[in-house]
């Protein structure tokens, strides 16, 4: 019988491992974001810039809500189940990463904790254990894109960190695209500052300025070493 006549979820699963079958001799990863738009195009274009295959790199925001709670058990649900409307198959991955936001949500500590339980514990396609990352900025992701630009050293509200990031980037506004293109010359910086605030404080704590970001970007951008 030919393909033309086979149900149509059996099509499906052929097409799936044949994008499987495609894809580039590195780790696999799986990015689940808080944000629809603004971290799924920036992380978008480090993909392109460094040609990584979305066989191998697949970035999505939440389809179970914004709270952190919800962008970790997506990312769980989407590593287990798959999605063939998204060309994923079950456990296809070598690496997820959950990446949200401090800001004022009732579930974030809650989400960092189950990030900690989840890495190593997931077997992937090939019976590995999978890393499982949380990728959380304090108080939101725009600090990262602020840490290209200046140090900052004491807690910070998200209106200020947009106020003062539109003292470099004019133009910014959540959802645009570009804004790798416009701070990737000044990613040293944006790295070392991000460390140097990491020695001082963590995720965990309090209301200081911190982000994971800085981890995500060398990991996609070195991902083919």
């Amino acid at each position: 019988m030919g393909q033309d006549n086979q149900p149509k979820h059996r099509q499906e699963t052929r097409d799936l491992k044949r994008r499987a079958a495609q894809r580039a001799p590195y780790k696999r990863m799986l990015v689940v974001c808080e944000g629809e738009k603004t971290e799924p195009h920036y992380l978008g274009e480090i993909r392109q810039e460094h040609r990584l295959a979305t066989a191998n790199v697949q970035v999505w925001p939440s389809a179970l809500g914004t709270q952190p709670l919800q962008v970790v058990n997506y990312a769980e649900s989407l590593f287990r189940d798959g999605d063939g409307s998204k060309g994923i198959l079950p456990k296809a991955f070598d690496h997820v990463c959950a990446v949200f936001d401090r800001d004022d949500h009732g579930t974030y500590h809650n989400a960092l904790a189950r990030a900690d339980s989840l890495n190593g514990k997931l077997k992937n396609d090939a019976g590995e254990g999978v890393a499982f990352q949380a990728i959380a900025s304090v108080p939101c992701f725009e600090l990262w894109l602020l840490l290209h630009f200046e140090d900052i050293h004491a807690p910070i509200g998200r209106d200020e960190v947009y106020a003062r990031l539109r003292c470099h980037l004019p133009a910014y506004d959540k959802g645009q695209r570009g804004y790798w293109a416009a701070t990737k010359d000044r990613l040293e910086q944006a790295v070392f500052r991000a460390e140097a605030r990491a020695v001082v404080t963590t995720a965990y704590d309090g209301n200081e300025p911190y982000t994971g970001v800085h981890k995500l970007i060398l990991l996609l951008t070195h991902l083919k070493d």
